[in-house]
């Protein structure tokens, strides 16, 4: 402490901190038995098709069909094996309490279960009613143009609007918005529109190879799209909970 200054004026310097709310894409490993041998050459078989998707991404442990994993050093070795693949583990999802013990003496956390199509809306209800309170007015879009290609590994998020790519996105490579999609280019990587729940936003590019396509938390991958869809000036969008990818006409 420098002389002559009081605790309450040192600390008065110091500059407060922000905690902003931030949302990103996580995989979700569902388990369906014991993580044993076969279990891992399945993994690794799925890893090796498309090695940068996943790589670094982050992970929740789906846990609705397990079968036990219900202790920390479980937990900690499945994660261990996970982190050796690449696999940023941070959480588990649907897990039974004692599940959820397990995974924060593990130094996992215990999330509610996800979707893997539209995005979840739940009302929870109390046992009293609590007046609702009013939601704060929406911030005006800010639509977001990038005039270069997104080289793999780079993730560009439009956080408030519209998000245009002048140019390629490589395998590997992430964008993101809350609006639509425009890619004049080739998509090789991923694609996430209406990330904020937004079901009429759409996916546009001209040369469509990617890893994953996703609107309002319904997704593709490169695995679902067959031998027909089209390829070249393509619209993605949702007609109720399919994922419709059409020519542009």
């Amino acid at each position: 402490m420098q002389s002559g200054k009081s605790a309450a004026e040192v600390v008065a310097t110091v500059k407060p901190f922000q905690i902003r709310g931030r949302s990103f894409t996580a995989v979700a490993l569902h388990l369906t038995g014991r993580p044993d041998r076969a279990f891992f050459q399945a993994l690794e078989a799925r890893l090796n098709q498309t090695p940068l998707f996943f790589e670094n991404a982050p992970l929740v442990i789906d846990l609705e069909l397990a079968d036990g994993l219900d202790s920390a050093e479980e937990l900690m070795r499945l994660t261990a094996e996970l982190r050796r693949r690449k696999l940023s583990v941070f959480g588990i999802q649907s897990g039974t309490p004692a599940q959820a013990r397990a995974a924060n003496e593990a130094g996992l956390i215990s999330l509610p279960a996800g979707r893997d199509v539209a995005l979840e809306r739940v009302t929870r209800q109390g046992s009293r009613s609590v007046p609702a309170t009013p939601a704060p007015a929406p911030k005006e879009p800010a639509n977001r143009m990038i005039t270069q290609p997104v080289r793999s590994g780079q993730t560009v998020f439009a956080d408030r609007g519209d998000l245009v790519i002048v140019g390629s996105v490589s395998s590997g490579a992430e964008v993101i918005a809350a609006g639509n999609i425009h890619i004049y280019g080739r998509l090789r990587g991923r694609a996430l529109a209406g990330v904020n729940g937004d079901t009429s936003a759409r996916i546009f590019c001209h040369a469509l190879d990617a890893e994953l396509l996703a609107i309002a938390g319904l997704y593709r991958t490169s695995e679902n799209l067959g031998a027909d869809t089209p390829r070249q000036y393509v619209q993605v969008y949702l007609q109720g909970e399919v994922l419709r990818i059409e020519s542009l006409k």
